[in-house]
């Protein structure tokens, strides 16, 4: 334990020595040089307690994929009217890159059973053992890139959407992933991982609709040009319902 401040009273004794009168024990001498080690200077004086730091401990800058999660986290989203369609889901994953939101996408192979070729989300359809379509999301896009689930910060989900030709009910669910560095592609499935800033969605004259007649009835099919590719279909309603939401989506342009 310390002295109290004042209670001590030190005056030169030899020039190599001190007198120190210490309270209810009366007069020491000791070597000037041993005052001046730690644990008598502690036994004096108490420990010095570190000033306050001048500056406040500075915040980390906002990450740009913060304002996407709360507009995200707060849709409400539709599911189709009842239908008989085979359930899957997929996941849009977003990461930052130098100082800019991006979204992974994927080109799948032309060994797969369904959509080959095209630029999809990673995902797939719902297996029984999958507990939710959460799980099945996150399950199918560990098996095609190698992403694991616990990376993956799920944000929410977007309208449930179909694919008639291929008679899938699609729910996509958007996340947050690390990064793309670790990411493998299962060469069975996936033919190459693409990122896009997502910016580029925005652009002007990005997103285009062609109207084509199916089964004699009218339907609207969207393309994004993302040069060397193109994404289009199920892929390019998702991409316009995520801008949509959080506020990039520009007006389309309407082929003839």
């Amino acid at each position: 334990m310390a002295f109290p401040p004042g209670s001590l009273s030190v005056s030169p004794c030899r020039s190599e020595l001190l007198l120190v009168s210490l309270p209810g024990v009366g007069d020491v001498t000791a070597p000037a040089h041993n005052l001046l080690r730690p644990p008598l200077v502690e036994l004096l004086w108490g420990k010095e307690t570190p000033a306050p730091s001048a500056e406040p401990p500075r915040e980390s800058p906002m990450s740009v994929l913060e304002p996407l999660k709360a507009r995200v986290a707060a849709v409400r989203p539709r599911n189709l009217a009842p239908h008989g369609y085979r359930r899957a889901a997929v996941l849009v994953p977003l990461f930052e890159l130098q100082g800019a939101a991006h979204v992974l996408l994927t080109r799948r192979t032309e060994l797969v059973e369904h959509h080959k070729g095209q630029i999809a989300f990673p995902g797939g359809g719902e297996e029984p053992g999958d507990a939710d379509l959460r799980a099945t999301a996150l399950r199918e896009t560990h098996e095609e890139i190698g992403l694991p689930p616990d990376a993956v910060d799920v944000w929410g989900r977007l309208d449930e959407v179909e694919t008639v030709v291929s008679g899938f009910a699609i729910t996509p669910f958007v996340g947050a992933i690390p990064g793309v560095g670790s990411l493998r592609a299962n060469p069975n499935e996936i033919a190459e991982i693409i990122t896009v800033p997502l910016e580029r969605f925005m652009r002007p004259g990005a997103l285009r609709v062609e109207r084509v007649v199916r089964d004699g009835r009218p339907h609207e099919v969207l393309f994004y040009d993302c040069p060397p590719h193109v994404v289009w279909g199920v892929t390019a309603r998702i991409l316009h319902s995520l801008v949509t939401v959080i506020g990039l989506s520009p007006a389309p342009e309407a082929s003839p």
